[in-house]
């Protein structure tokens, strides 16, 4: 068990081995989707130290590049919500000061992707948000994909540019301008999730572009759309007694 300097305790550190674990299986997502070449591309998820997400939370991040074939478990780094190095071998990714804002500045975000998918990248080079023109965008994204302010990487200028493009969207992705996608999610698999959906629509979109103009969605459909998907679609619980059903 890795022993930490700032005397988390055990329930935090089991934690985050299995947060460990989630990351790097995720991470091979994105090579399987076709979302990333090389290095390129991070997933992380929040690490909730607390009784609820809050400032001293951390997160887990693949390391800055290395390969996708080389993450494991153990290759996964631990930082705290500054971008700040808890605990890992290597040098974070180039990405996580962005994470870590968005972590902090979003509490109900618990993961957070970024890939440099060829036609979401396209669009975010255009500068264009992906208009909503499918149900399934109406479904996954309530409305257009969004389009982020252009911001250099490093430090957190990225995700200030992702919490002002989001915080008031029902879109879990944004194209940074010039950049690529970001998404957002309640963890890394939704988020994963996220990123996938939002290359499908833009390929998809743009493909439609090529053949004439798109036909627009009504904002009463979407809303209608976007409030079955999130509320009504996929398996229910139900309170039938297993002997009723």
């Amino acid at each position: 068990m890795t022993v930490f300097p700032q005397g988390y305790p055990q329930a935090v550190l089991d934690q985050i081995e299995r947060t460990r674990a989630v990351v790097a299986t995720l991470h091979a997502e994105l090579p399987r989707w076709g979302l990333v070449v090389w290095t390129a591309g991070n997933v992380s998820q929040r690490v909730v130290v607390g009784s609820e997400p809050g400032p001293d939370d951390l997160l887990v991040i693949k390391p800055s590049g290395v390969t996708y074939d080389e993450l494991t478990p153990e290759s996964m780094v631990v930082c705290d919500l500054d971008g700040t190095l808890v605990d890992g071998t290597r040098s974070p990714s180039s990405d996580t000061a962005a994470h870590a804002y968005v972590y902090r500045h979003l509490p109900h975000v618990g993961g957070v992707v970024h890939t440099h998918s060829t036609y979401a990248t396209a669009w975010a080079a255009r500068g264009e948000p992906v208009p909503c023109v499918l149900t399934m965008m109406a479904d996954e994204f309530g409305g257009d994909v969004p389009v982020g302010p252009f911001a250099l990487i490093g430090d957190d200028s990225i995700g200030r540019g992702i919490v002002e493009t989001l915080r008031d969207s029902r879109s879990p992705a944004v194209l940074m301008r010039n950049h690529g996608p970001f998404t957002i999610g309640t963890d890394a698999k939704a988020a994963v999730k996220a990123a996938v959906m939002v290359e499908e629509v833009a390929r998809t979109v743009h493909i439609a572009r090529q053949l004439g103009d798109t036909v627009p969605i009504a904002q009463s459909d979407i809303d209608s759309l976007y409030a079955r998907y999130q509320h009504v679609y996929g398996q229910q619980p139900t309170n039938t007694p297993e002997s009723d059903s």
